[in-house]
């Protein structure tokens, strides 16, 4: 689908951006930004895929993600002024991002012939690990383990596109649904401030 191809590149860009600013903020060097810049990109997918045993993991069969992830480093660094003033729009793309990067990773283990239940983890670790791989990084608590209802809307976005593929509707329409309902339930988690309890 062409279309997922799209957006799963632009999400990369999207996710590096976000990687490289955290960076800025942590007043890393050159290489330190273009680092967690990579590292937010890629690490869903490369954990999935290893985890997967899928190798060479995605990134590396494909040079437009390292080709989208530079273009990526390069304007967080030195058009970040402009890309924060666009914060909505890159929150909107990257929302889109977690949805196609879920149902992607999700579609790919269950091609490996890995269980729902493990495929929909999967389709998680897809959307979500590159970013908490960047917070460890720059020493911080992953944001999916203290303020929004993230990766819980990965799962539940996991178990409606298992739930329709196992009631044989048609993949495409599968994938359109699985990801509006992911896109519209994280909107409204961060529009209306729905959090998990934290047990302080």
């Amino acid at each position: 689908m062409n279309i997922l191809y799209f957006i799963d590149i632009v999400g990369t860009m999207v996710f590096a951006i976000s990687g490289a600013l955290a960076g800025r903020d942590k007043k890393l060097d050159i290489f330190g930004i273009a680092a967690v810049g990579f590292i937010t990109a890629i690490g869903g997918g490369t954990v999935r895929d290893v985890l997967l045993g899928s190798t060479p993991v995605g990134w590396m069969n494909d040079l437009i993600y390292l080709i989208m992830i530079g273009s990526g480093v390069v304007i967080s660094m030195f058009f970040s002024r402009a890309v924060l003033k666009l914060r909505r729009t890159f929150f909107m793309f990257d929302t889109v991002g977690i949805a196609v990067f879920t149902v992607l990773g999700l579609q790919k283990a269950l091609t490996l012939g890995v269980h729902p239940v493990i495929a929909i983890m999967m389709g998680m670790v897809s959307a979500v690990f590159g970013g908490v791989i960047r917070d460890i990084v720059c020493n911080e608590i992953p944001l999916i383990f203290r303020q929004e209802i993230y990766a819980l809307t990965c799962i539940a976005g996991g178990m409606v596109y298992v739930m329709m593929d196992f009631l044989g509707i048609d993949q495409v329409v599968n994938v359109i649904v699985t990801a509006s309902f992911i896109v519209i339930f994280r909107v409204l988690a961060v529009k209306y401030h729905w959090k998990l309890p934290d047990f302080s």
